[in-house]
């Protein structure tokens, strides 16, 4: 089974598709680190190039492969445009105007140039928002055109998957679209792991394991010699006054610590820490010196740990800066979700998938240490300790901030 990586990043989707029994003949992406760290991992032809300089007949010469010939496309286009910091911070995206965004375009280009038998898309869930499905309607529009010129009968499937119902050991949540060539319906695979203890818990979850945690993950693990994880910036000192699976509303008005903060006024990922007994949160691409998730020792996730968490194979290994490091990884999507959906990909065009998935997987254990010990908070954030207003509402970023002030009876009033 032939299959042709776009938008490859470090390779997360590649592994996984790989490890379904696909060859992954050729990849592409237009940053250098990614493509060493491709190269370092990948048999397959690596294309350094912006994806709108890649041409299909480049395509087709690496793998061998005439129109039609392909299996499978898959990627994950850049998700910027359509991505939640995005409504956080102002309310609202540029979307389809965002030049970013051409790269749907683009990966579509490649699919029909190439007309695989199958293809797969990877992107942030907040490109089918409610309202705000630009780029969701283009997508399909642009499948039913590919149909009309070339006489293809693509149907597509999607679906918002929280990778945490998988066995990932992270709580991930992605759009995942798959397309079949024959008019069939992608059926995607059923969850396999209970999220009945968290907040998005489906009722249909009886029964199931329980979601696979960051202890199983990386419990096992320690860094390098010589790798710096000391948490730094001026939150630093206080990480540790901070429970397991918590964040900087503990110190808020509504949570059990100090009043230092304002009820969502911040990041959800700002001083946020890892639990023990629960899938890690979603691993940040581009984090400052207080954006986790942090390990429950205080400290920054090690590469390997990183790794871990992404199901990355043991045998894979990157060699960069730590920035770049955190960015190619947290970028990437988990290996084992890329390889699940490709078995089923695999099984459902008549072909006998790999069982090399499993080996991806995260083995549970029986028994999982109890939460680390806090400490008090330091006498130097105690000057915050106080009354702080809460943010405005959704999908009011912190700018929105500047258009109310206070009314004289203490409420919030519009400027205007």
């Amino acid at each position: 089974m032939r299959a042709v990586s776009l938008f490859s990043g470090c390779g997360g989707m590649d592994f996984g598709v790989i490890a379904a029994g696909f060859d992954v003949g050729y990849c592409n992406d237009f940053d250098r680190h990614s493509c060493q760290t491709l190269r370092d991992n990948h048999a397959g032809v690596v294309s350094h190039a912006p994806i709108s300089e890649v041409s299909t007949s480049e395509i087709r010469r690496a793998i061998g492969a005439r129109v039609g010939q392909v299996d499978l496309v898959f990627g994950g286009p850049p998700c910027q445009p359509f991505s939640k910091s995005g409504y956080w911070r102002r309310g609202d995206t540029r979307r389809l105007d965002d030049p970013r965004a051409d790269t749907l375009g683009q990966f579509f280009r490649v699919v029909e140039d190439l007309r695989p038998k199958a293809f797969l898309l990877e992107n942030v869930h907040g490109i089918n928002y409610s309202g705000k499905e630009e780029g969701f309607r283009f997508i399909l529009d642009r499948i039913d055109d590919i149909n009309r010129k070339n006489g293809t009968s693509y149907t597509a499937s999607w679906r918002v998957i929280n990778t945490a119902e998988y066995g990932v050991p992270q709580a991930r949540v992605r759009f995942f679209l798959v397309g079949l060539r024959k008019g069939k319906t992608f059926e995607f695979p059923a969850p396999t792991h209970s999220l009945l203890e968290s907040p998005q818990a489906s009722l249909f979850d009886v029964g199931l394991p329980r979601a696979t945690t960051a202890w199983e993950a990386i419990g096992h693990l320690t860094p390098d010699p010589g790798e710096s994880l000391a948490v730094g910036g001026q939150w630093a000192d206080l990480l540790p006054s901070i429970p397991e699976g918590e964040n900087y509303l503990w110190h808020t008005d509504r949570k059990g610590g100090l009043p230092l903060f304002g009820w969502r006024t911040r990041y959800w990922c700002f001083l946020l820490k890892l639990a023990k007994n629960r899938p890690s949160w979603t691993l940040q691409a581009q984090p400052g010196s207080a954006i986790g998730p942090f390990h429950w020792s205080n400290r920054k996730l090690s590469w390997r740990e990183l790794a871990a968490i992404q199901t990355f194979p043991a045998a894979f290994k990157i060699g960069a800066p730590r920035v770049e490091i955190q960015r190619q990884i947290g970028n990437a999507v988990p290996s084992l979700m890329a390889g699940i959906i490709a078995a089923a990909i695999a099984r459902q065009l008549g072909n006998r998938s790999e069982n090399a998935v499993e080996e991806l997987a995260v083995k549970q254990v029986a028994s999982i240490p109890s939460p680390a010990l806090t400490t008090p908070v330091p006498k130097r954030y105690r000057s915050l300790v106080g009354v702080h207003k809460a943010h405005p509402g959704t999908g009011k970023g912190r700018s929105y901030e500047r258009i109310v002030e206070p009314s004289d009876d203490g409420r919030l009033a519009f400027r205007g």
